[in-house]
């Protein structure tokens, strides 16, 4: 995406250049000079709607004991609606998405503050999940190809954003974290990797909690973010390989007071990995690409939000398998 956009930014930059009727005598206009094009602000710009079944997901927390006293997770399916935006500019990039999960009703909905402490419903819980990164590139800032390695780096830019969600279960998380850093726009044959380094603050809610230890606040911990797009064209197919890696260090327990802790053990290195195989179904049979995507996928996360494994809690592991379609609606 990244060296699309900037090839067509030199581009246009290049057409700007060029003559035009103020470089002319007065009231003399060539006849055979077409009318130039009014360059749009964005050179690139995706909007997709999806959705996608995932099986089996976990829960931190969320699990069952068997007959000979041993604890495991409790599995359920997640169906998931979500939108994303991305788009490219003269200096940089945006990227939107929002995704609604519901649950079955293994992880049901809840709240722990109802009348006696607690309620529990015999529903699954939902939860919203948005999330924003974007990137100023640093070439493009600085009109020079300073921060290209030819073979190795395209460009270098700033890179930051924000993640935010709201579920209600009992533990009713409110997450809120905010991320900047530098983005590494690498130089491959086809397609693009990209790996951002970041740092990492987060503040979130912890239902269980008593009283102002509700809510967390978590220590600024570094973060990685790898993603990638390859196109197989070996196949015969327009298909490609498509996901990202997150990597967010120990970010410690999020409160202060020791009478929470039991509540807030210590986290743990958190690693988020999600691969998906994509067919371009508009290409394939209407030869019109970029339309309507199905895919396939597979999750996986340990650690799931910095929650380490214990005997007697579990839910932290996640291996899912993924299903869905996506259609670009402009």
């Amino acid at each position: 995406m990244l060296a699309r956009w900037l090839a067509a930014a030199s581009l246009a930059l290049f057409s700007v250049g060029r003559a035009s009727a103020a470089d002319l005598p007065s009231g003399i206009v060539p006849p055979d000079v077409a009318p130039v094009k009014e360059i749009p602000f964005f050179v690139f710009s995706d909007t997709q709607i999806s959705y996608r079944y995932q099986y089996p997901s976990a829960d931190p927390g969320s699990q069952v004991r068997e007959a000979d006293g041993r604890f495991r997770n409790r599995d359920a399916p997640k169906h998931i609606l979500g939108i994303a935006h991305a788009d490219a500019w003269a200096y940089g990039t945006n990227f939107f998405a929002l995704d609604i999960l519901k649950s079955g009703s293994q992880f049901p909905a809840g709240t722990t503050n109802a009348p006696g402490g607690f309620a529990a419903y015999d529903y699954g819980n939902t939860e919203a999940y948005g999330l924003y990164r974007g990137t100023l590139s640093l070439n493009a800032l600085s009109g020079t190809k300073a921060f290209t390695i030819p073979g190795i780096v395209k460009d270098v830019s700033l890179s930051f954003g924000f993640d935010a969600n709201a579920q209600n279960s009992p533990f009713g998380p409110k997450k809120r974290d905010v991320v900047g850093g530098l983005n590494f726009a690498f130089d491959v044959p086809a397609g693009f990797l990209n790996l951002s380094v970041h740092a990492y603050k987060e503040w979130n809610r912890n239902g269980f909690n008593l009283g102002p230890d509700r809510s967390v606040s978590f220590d600024t911990v570094p973060e990685f973010e790898l993603v990638y797009s390859f196109p197989l064209t070996f196949t015969g197919l327009p298909l490609r390989i498509a996901g990202f890696n997150n990597v967010v260090l120990p970010k410690g327990r999020g409160v202060t007071n020791p009478a929470a802790f039991a509540f807030n053990p210590k986290t743990g290195l958190e690693f988020l990995s999600r691969t998906n195989l994509v067919l371009d179904l508009g290409q394939l049979f209407y030869d019109q690409p970029n339309r309507v995507d199905v895919f396939v996928g597979f999750q996986y996360w340990h650690n799931k939000f910095g929650n380490i494994e214990r005997v007697d809690f579990k839910g932290t592991e996640e291996k899912s398998f993924l299903a869905g379609v996506s259609f670009h609606v402009f």
